[in-house]
């Protein structure tokens, strides 16, 4: 039997015994069966039997220590101390006995004392919490399951950056997953897989498969009544909320960093980690030989092609095989069509434009639509030039844009960039924007590389790289020219004086004049006022050669 449940019987037994003592029927073969049943010697039972006659509260939990009215209690000093030293009761134990050796308090317990009277007055939420904060103290908190509700009642939604390296065009990277999950029945309603860091872009794509109810997430979808987001820029954003508010579809923003309210999908993000990106080549997670956990460098990774694929086989999978523990040996595919909520469905073409980014009315132009200082043309415009039209464009979809008749709202079709660079071209701007970027951050980092001596005692900074004065002269000399403070030439107007009751400082009231100078004279005849700065420059030559005035 475990050991908790023997602790159990102890109180019970024990009362027993006293009862059979009271009657004076107890007899040694009593309290050996008794010692036998709660393993435990003879001798432990004879001394729980007279602790409970002296004091019959101690036959409630047999074998606690005595308590005593001098037993030390964990005080608000010791809780902040075990906060100021992440839980190290050693530690707050030598701070403890410092200060009672400058006499600032008692002298601690011992060790030992210090350790069971922290076991005995805190929780072990609050001793996480002192030690790792409110998210280590929230793992031992007990949390309520919402009620499982209908389909499509509440959809949550999230951004999950894969744990598996992928090639993207050259490059590895790990691929973000953007995925809506429905709450009742588990399902993945849609997805969509980002190369790099998700956007807003992110969302309405995976927003326009998950509400279509097509391959390749089967019958799932229509409009939610909820969606759960975390308060993430990008489902928050004027587009993303827009769309929804035209959907008629109620977001609900939870607080920041709580995963414990959404748990449907926060569950979701750990489960596709350890049921399929485990097994994947480049798993970034892996153990690794040796002390630096490096990938083999002859590791083949996935193209991104190839591991967005697998990534939808294993959601047909989840949503078509999978027995979740909450369904109860259902496949999220049987819950959902074993629920008789009604479907809400949007056109295909109505939901395009309800999650596109609205730009606005343009002209029709000879040259096509005018959008960002780019022209977009489209075969469909022939013959239709002068027309008012409205743009709508997916968020970082540059290429392409979608045009509505500004009055009726019907859609036109779409137009595509003008004069577009090829992809070699593309490829040979980036290359060159990465090499410059390379040499900028090189030519940053040397001139900003300092280096220090290494102290053994309390001294200041000691700074190395020594200069002769050669060098100091010419590297300054090189600085002079691009001085805008020297260039501006201070000295040959001074600044006027401050007012009397302005507090000015002496390096600035040095610069200052006490009187301005006085204004130039209007008069042609007067003689053109010096500047300071040229007094002593030689006048310009006003004679001839034969000493006549010029």
């Amino acid at each position: 039997m475990p050991s908790s449940s023997l602790s159990a019987l102890r109180g019970p037994a024990v009362r027993r015994l006293l009862t059979l003592r009271q009657e004076q029927k107890l007899t040694t073969r009593h309290v050996r069966l008794m010692a036998q049943s709660l393993e435990v010697t003879e001798r432990t039972v004879w001394r729980w039997l007279a602790a409970a006659e002296r004091d019959e509260s101690a036959a409630a939990e047999p074998g606690a220590r005595a308590q005593s009215k001098d037993r030390f209690s964990v005080t608000p000093e010791v809780r902040r101390l075990l906060a100021l030293w992440k839980g190290n009761v050693a530690a707050v134990h030598r701070e403890l006995t410092a200060r009672a050796t400058k006499g600032e308090g008692d002298p601690p317990p011992s060790i030992p004392t210090l350790h069971r009277a922290i076991q005995r007055d805190l929780t072990p939420g609050e001793r996480a919490g002192l030690a790792g904060g409110e998210r280590a103290a929230r793992k031992h908190d007990v949390f309520l399951a919402r009620p499982r509700g209908w389909r499509n009642q509440v959809w949550e939604t999230d951004h999950m950056q894969a744990p598996v390296l992928v090639d993207v065009d050259g490059r590895a990277r790990r691929p973000w997953i953007t995925w809506f999950t429905d709450c009742a029945t588990n399902a993945i309603t849609g997805l969509a897989v980002t190369p790099v860091h998700p956007s807003r872009e992110s969302v309405l794509a995976a927003l326009r498969s998950a509400v279509l109810r097509e391959d390749p997430y089967g019958p799932f979808g229509g409009l939610p009544e909820k969606v759960r987001v975390d308060r993430g820029k990008d489902f928050l954003s004027r587009t993303v909320t827009a769309a929804f508010d035209l959907l008629d579809v109620t977001v609900e923003d939870l607080p920041a960093y709580t995963p414990h309210l959404k748990g449907t999908v926060e569950g979701l993000n750990r489960a596709v980690e350890s049921m399929f990106l485990a097994a994947l080549p480049g798993y970034a997670r892996q153990p690794r030989p040796g002390k630096r956990p490096s990938r083999p460098k002859d590791e083949v990774l996935l193209g991104f092609e190839d591991f967005t694929a697998r990534l939808l086989d294993w959601t047909r999978w989840w949503n078509t095989e999978h027995q979740p523990a909450p369904l109860r040996g259902r496949t999220p595919l049987e819950a959902w069509q074993e629920d008789p909520t009604p479907l809400r469905d949007v056109a295909a073409a109505d939901l395009r434009t309800f999650t596109l980014e609205d730009a606005g009315t343009r002209t029709l132009t000879t040259r096509g639509i005018r959008f960002r200082k780019r022209d977009y043309v489209g075969p469909w415009m022939t013959g239709q030039s002068g027309i008012q039209v409205r743009v709508r464009f997916m968020p970082h979809h540059d290429h392409r844009i979608e045009v509505y008749h500004a009055a009726t709202g019907r859609y036109l079709g779409p137009a595509d960039l003008a004069d577009q660079a090829t992809e070699e071209q593309v490829s040979a701007v980036r290359r060159a924007r990465a090499a410059r970027a390379r040499r900028l951050k090189k030519d940053l980092e040397a001139s900003q590389r300092e280096r220090y001596a290494a102290a053994t005692q309390a001294e200041p900074p000691r700074r190395l790289g020594a200069l002769s004065g050669a060098q100091a002269d010419a590297e300054l000399a090189r600085s002079a020219g691009t001085s805008l403070s020297q260039l501006a030439l201070p000295d040959v107007i001074p600044p006027a004086a401050p007012p009397a009751d302005w507090r000015t400082p002496a390096s600035l009231a040095a610069l200052t004049t006490a009187d301005r100078p006085a204004p130039l004279p209007s008069s042609r005849d007067s003689a053109p006022a010096v500047p300071d700065g040229l007094a002593g420059r030689a006048a310009p030559s006003t004679t001839d050669e034969d000493g006549d005035a010029l």
